[in-house]
């Protein structure tokens, strides 16, 4: 079974590569965002679904990695690896500096907090001289979509090998003991503070490469669209839809909220915007653990698993 399973992944894997070779452009720049949503998905999974505090402040780390590369190519006239380096750095800095107050708050206080970050550091950016204030920053073109896809393929791979890793590791399962019992977790002598602080600068990390990437592969970046909040919620929404805590169920429903999303835009313009929120209600009150829940277990309880969601909700 395992060995099937792994055959599959690689096949998987293989076709995701050979993309640039055989696909259209269209479906080339398709990928380069499908996959850079799948990597966000995958970050947020980190600090979301191991350890359980559903940040909504990772549109930040993205807006610093955009900005980062940025600066560096724009302004300092530097390669893209430096610049790219650069955002991660500042991600980890913002989310030490900033981690270590706000996720001493819980549920929906911290949510709250989170969500507040993206608005404030969108003013500050506006009003820095080397970002570019309110006009934004324009980076040297650089036509190459099939590079872009490969990049963000790797990040992809990187993200999800990480998160493999935490379902190996010791610090994977002090992750899980806060989610599902922070109190009990201190008592065992699990370091909550540092490993939630360490949590979120993985996940801002990644966060920050994804966006890095696709600034350099839109060639402009301003803080509007650097620090959007609707991206966090997509997010969101993918690593829900696919199984928050589980190693591959961001990634599917990543993948699989894109296309449908893209099929509906270009099709039924005006029910594109609705498709989210569709999704989110079906999530939460059908399938809260996800694609990867059903998958594991729909076989041995059939359709009674949507109902028993339902009774567990009391609605």
């Amino acid at each position: 079974m395992r060995a099937a399973r792994t055959m599959l992944l690689l096949a998987a894997l293989a076709v995701l590569v050979a993309v640039p070779w055989f696909g259209s452009d269209v479906l080339i720049q398709f990928g380069i965002n499908a996959l850079l949503l799948a990597v966000l998905a995958q970050g947020w999974n980190v600090i979301g679904g191991y350890a359980g505090y559903a940040s909504f402040g990772n549109s930040v780390f993205y807006g610093l990695g955009s900005y980062g590369v940025a600066i560096a190519m724009a302004q300092w006239q530097l390669p893209f690896g430096v610049g790219l380096l650069f955002g991660a750095a500042l991600a980890v800095v913002f989310a030490v500096l900033i981690g270590m107050p706000v996720l001493r708050l819980r549920g929906h206080y911290f949510a709250i907090a989170t969500l507040a970050l993206a608005q404030v550091m969108a003013a500050i950016v506006s009003n820095v001289k080397l970002a570019g204030r309110n006009v934004g920053l324009v980076l040297p073109p650089l036509n190459n979509d099939p590079l872009f896809y490969e990049l963000s393929l790797v990040l992809l791979v990187l993200a999800t090998l990480t998160v493999y890793w935490l379902t190996r590791s010791r610090f994977g399962f002090g992750l899980i003991a806060i989610r599902e019992n922070e109190e009990g977790a201190a008592v065992m002598g699990v370091n909550t503070t540092l490993y939630k602080t360490v949590a979120f600068a993985i996940s801002g990390v990644f966060s920050a490469l994804a966006g890095g990437i696709h600034a350099y592969w839109v060639t402009f970046i301003d803080p509007e669209s650097a620090f959007d909040i609707g991206l966090n919620v997509k997010m969101i929404i993918m690593a829900v839809f696919g199984g928050p805590g589980t190693v591959f169920g961001p990634v599917v429903g990543a993948l699989s909220l894109s296309a449908v999303s893209e099929l509906l835009s270009s099709e039924i313009t005006s029910l594109a915007g609705l498709f989210f929120g569709v999704v989110v209600v079906v999530a939460v009150v059908l399938m809260p653990r996800g694609l990867a829940d059903v998958l594991r277990r729909f076989r041995s309880t059939g359709w009674r698993y949507f109902a028993e969601n339902v009774r567990s909700h009391q609605l």
